[in-house]
């Protein structure tokens, strides 16, 4: 193919020319939303944007193709500060706002969903519960290894016939004196083949969630990996099994007690996927806006005809509109004021936006839009899951509804 200076118009050529002189991010910051942040967020912004330029970018169409997750990222992740980013410094986070976790997941899955998915699961699955709820002890123990990737973690709740639907989980413990006897089955686990530690959800006796911390190596524990997926591919997925699995009661996290507990780590990994779906958002029309400038037919870009700038406008448009929601989002999560709802509505309407993205920049691409060359299939099929997990599309919007009426239509 030919670079872009040797195929661009001369009018293409100033217009990229003179966005790139006055911002850097001109393209896809329309309304200056970098007015919004302070300094340091957007060192730290540039610091994974850089991270990922090295280490997710150059490898990521690779890794996808093969279906490999690269183990070598997780301590990677850990040195650049992707893991629990807002947990405090003394158990091995960051001590950032959340305004910077988020920023933190935009750039990352502008790399890849995949591995995006890595960090939120360690930092907002992992770390946040044992954090939040945990003891003194449980954090010591736990949250530097994770933080520093020395560790990979999960998170367990969803089971094989319990997804929308938590409360009805049939993963159980019961007390057997000195300990705890943990039985039952979670499917769909984002690292779970190599995580070392899971936080795990289940009934007690008296019908009462609990969070379990569980240790690879634990008898009757295993993590089946799941194989043959079309989406996520460079991240790892999978199962976890307890067959009479052996639970000393220090690792029970003693500051929660019912559904609430695993709620609200969604609420923190939803929010990180607010802004995470962004990122694949910009890549696919930043690759389509490109691609547009450059190919041309019946003697000039294709960008220069009408059909074509309406998607890309309409592409700035949404991804625009999102922008300013996440960062209101991000307000009211550091001022603790943000709603479970409002964070439904956001992690909603990113991913809508940033999939209908994908579907329209993979047309502007013509047919070199589903090959490798270009990241619009590989985020396409990525969001697919991501439409669906952490509270599938539907739930979502009948959660603002049940908000709006005061009426659960789910139930």
């Amino acid at each position: 193919m030919s670079s872009e200076a040797d195929v661009l118009s001369p009018q293409a050529k100033a217009h990229t020319a003179q966005k790139g002189s006055t911002n850097a991010n001109g393209f896809t910051d329309y309304f200056d939303l970098d007015g919004l942040l302070t300094e340091e967020h957007l060192l730290i912004r540039q610091s994974i944007r850089d991270f990922v330029k090295k280490e997710i970018s150059p490898n990521i169409e690779k890794w996808a193709q093969q279906g490999h997750f690269e183990s070598s990222m997780v301590r990677k992740f850990g040195d650049v500060g992707a893991f629990g980013p807002t947990i405090p410094q003394e158990y091995g986070g960051g001590g950032l706002d959340y305004i910077s976790y988020g920023l933190i997941m935009q750039e990352i899955e502008r790399g890849d969903s995949g591995m995006r998915s890595t960090a939120s699961v360690q930092g907002s699955l992992v770390m946040f519960p044992i954090y939040a709820y945990g003891s003194e002890e449980q954090r010591k123990k736990y949250l530097p290894k994770l933080a520093s990737g020395e560790w990979l973690g999960c998170f367990g709740l969803t089971e094989p016939d319990h997804g929308s639907n938590p409360g009805g989980m049939t993963t159980n413990i019961k007390d057997m004196g000195d300990h705890y006897l943990l039985n039952g089955a979670k499917l769909w686990i984002s690292n779970s083949p190599e995580c070392q530690v899971a936080v795990v959800w289940a009934k007690n006796e008296q019908g009462r969630i609990k969070g379990v911390i569980v240790e690879r190596g634990m008898e009757g524990f295993s993590t089946p990996e799941i194989h043959n997926k079309w989406s996520l591919r460079a991240s790892t997925t999978g199962e976890l099994v307890f067959e009479d699995v052996k639970i000393p009661k220090e690792n029970i996290l003693p500051n929660i007690d019912g559904l609430k507990g695993p709620l609200s780590c969604l609420d923190s990994a939803r929010f990180g996927i607010a802004w995470g779906a962004i990122g694949a958002a910009i890549d696919c029309y930043e690759s389509a806006l490109k691609y547009s400038l450059q190919r041309e037919q019946f003697g000039k870009p294709i960008a220069s005809y009408q059909l074509q700038q309406k998607k890309l406008a309409e592409m700035i448009t949404e991804i625009t509109k999102a922008q300013l929601m996440a960062w209101r989002l991000g307000v009211l999560k550091n001022e603790g004021k943000a709603t479970s709802a409002q964070i439904s509505m956001a992690k909603r309407n990113s991913v809508e936006m940033a999939l209908h993205i994908a579907r329209e920049a993979r047309q502007i691409h013509g047919g070199m839009g589903i090959t490798g060359e270009y990241p619009i299939m590989r985020h396409m099929m990525n969001l697919e899951s991501v439409i669906t997990y952490e509270g599938t599309h539907d739930i979502h919007l009948l959660i603002t509804g049940a908000d709006i009426t005061g009426i659960q239509a789910f139930k």
